[in-house]
């Protein structure tokens, strides 16, 4: 009976580590489903978009239809960011008509997209016109500095040829539209920072690695030369949630002349 009891003891140890591999797996996939709907980006940006989520051993599945093209990549990179995820099949379509490549309606949704992500201008505060690759900026900003920027970020949009400000400054100083009390996830975090990297035309062409740990965002990749790291880093500095940056991008060395 001696020799029996440590078989018959390693079997149901066995047992109870077989059946609760599975159970496991469905609690981190419920985590990611819930995690995924609960994300800033999908309860602000893509909250009137249609999209399902289903994770299976921390394979993830996206369908549904979202509004924008930029939507399905940023759905795909929230998710790809969660804890557990091991992969993402974005099957997500986009709905309605989208605006030819470069005409005006499609360079003014870049500009709104690109003044999204950015807490020091006010993208629901500005009015964006394009006319023949002319942008036209309306609206109230902030401060002369806010104005300024939202020129320089309107600036950095493909194919956009002249900005035009016709913003006014307000009288009064507003309160900033993001606080140290405001939370982001650091999933949503990452996406933002993918996305507005890829939004501006001068860093659209760059691959950079990034990763957010309590709203820390470490970069990494190559760079062209320090001025373009450095952009980097202003960009990102300013995305919504970001408390602080660490850039590991190496700066490329120029191929010595012949």
């Amino acid at each position: 009976m001696k020799a029996i009891f440590p078989l018959t003891l390693a079997a149901i140890v066995s047992a109870m580590l077989i059946t609760s591999s599975p159970l496991r797996a469905a609690s981190t996939d419920s985590r990611i489903e819930s995690s995924a709907a609960k994300s800033y980006t999908f309860k602000t940006y893509l909250k009137n978009d249609s999209i399902k989520t289903v994770s299976q051993d921390g394979v993830v599945t996206l369908t549904g239809t979202v509004a924008e093209e930029s939507h399905k990549s940023m759905a795909e990179n929230t998710v790809a960011s969660l804890p557990g995820v091991k992969s993402v099949d974005n099957q997500l379509k986009v709905s309605g008509e989208q605006p030819a490549e470069h005409s005006d309606a499609w360079i003014t949704t870049k500009v709104k997209t690109a003044l999204l992500f950015h807490r020091h201008v006010s993208a629901t505060g500005t009015t964006v016109y394009t006319k023949d690759g002319v942008v036209t900026l309306q609206g109230e900003a902030s401060s002369l500095a806010q104005k300024e920027l939202t020129t320089e970020y309107a600036r950095d949009i493909d194919n956009v040829k002249e900005v035009k400000n016709e913003m006014t400054i307000a009288t009064t100083p507003a309160t900033s539209k993001e606080t140290m009390g405001d939370k982001i996830d650091d999933a949503s975090i990452t996406a933002q920072v993918k996305s507005s990297l890829l939004s501006h035309h001068s860093t659209s062409a760059m691959h950079t690695d990034v990763s957010t740990t309590d709203g820390v965002v470490t970069l990494s990749g190559v760079a062209k030369n320090d001025a373009e790291k450095s952009l980097v880093t202003k960009l990102v500095t300013d995305i919504n949630g970001v408390t602080s940056v660490i850039n590991n991008m190496t700066v490329a060395v120029p191929a010595a002349a012949n």
